[in-house]
């Protein structure tokens, strides 16, 4: 009897997971609808951040986003980060954003620069999942998928137009969002003192 109830749980388990899987699929992911960079523009601050693997701005994060006259959409980013395991600086870094479908502008590609020789170059997806434009913006990257669809090394930033935090009202939605994404309970506070 036992034997069967260990084999009927190992079946449970494996449903489960393929299940938790199909859900996590990126390609699945809902981003904002009717995305408009116009609305988006202007300064942003990181209060919580998913890293990806490797180097990545670690606080003091924010971004300035500007709407060029042939309607592209770039930005200017800052924060610190850490190199060689103890030299602490603020790294500038720039990015250009294309859409490429018209149809869905809240899935972009981001290819960005950083602005001293010792910092990453390269391109990522950049998708907004949801912003109410004057609030809050949550935003997305997986850099690697697996095999089955679901994301191997991604990151995320939740965004504030105030450095200060969010009301709780919208840190629930939030908090929702962040599930849909398969990435609860990954991020981390990013402290905002000013230092960059």
């Amino acid at each position: 009897m036992n034997f069967h109830m260990l084999a009927l749980v190992v079946v449970l388990l494996v449903g489960l997971e393929q299940s938790w899987a199909a859900s996590c699929v990126v390609d699945s992911f809902t981003v904002k609808e009717d995305f408009d960079p116009k609305r988006y523009a202007g300064k942003w601050y990181a209060l919580q951040k998913k890293d990806p693997e490797g180097l990545f701005l670690q606080d003091n994060i924010s971004a300035e986003y500007t709407i060029g006259d042939d309607g592209s959409m770039v930005a200017s980013s800052k924060g610190r980060v850490t190199l060689f395991g103890f030299w602490v600086v603020c790294a500038d870094m720039a990015a250009q954003y294309t859409v490429p479908d018209s149809a869905n502008p809240g899935k972009m590609f981001m290819n960005y620069q950083g602005l001293a020789s010792y910092l990453s170059s390269g391109g990522d997806n950049y998708w907004v999942i949801d912003t109410d434009y004057e609030n809050y913006a949550i935003t997305y990257a997986c850099r690697t998928l697996k095999d089955d669809g679901s994301c191997e090394d991604g990151y995320s930033l939740i965004f504030s137009r105030n450095p200060r935090g969010l009301p709780p009202t919208i840190q629930r939605s939030i908090r929702a969002k962040q599930e849909e994404i398969c990435m609860a309970g990954q991020f981390e506070p990013v402290l905002q003192s000013g230092a960059c």
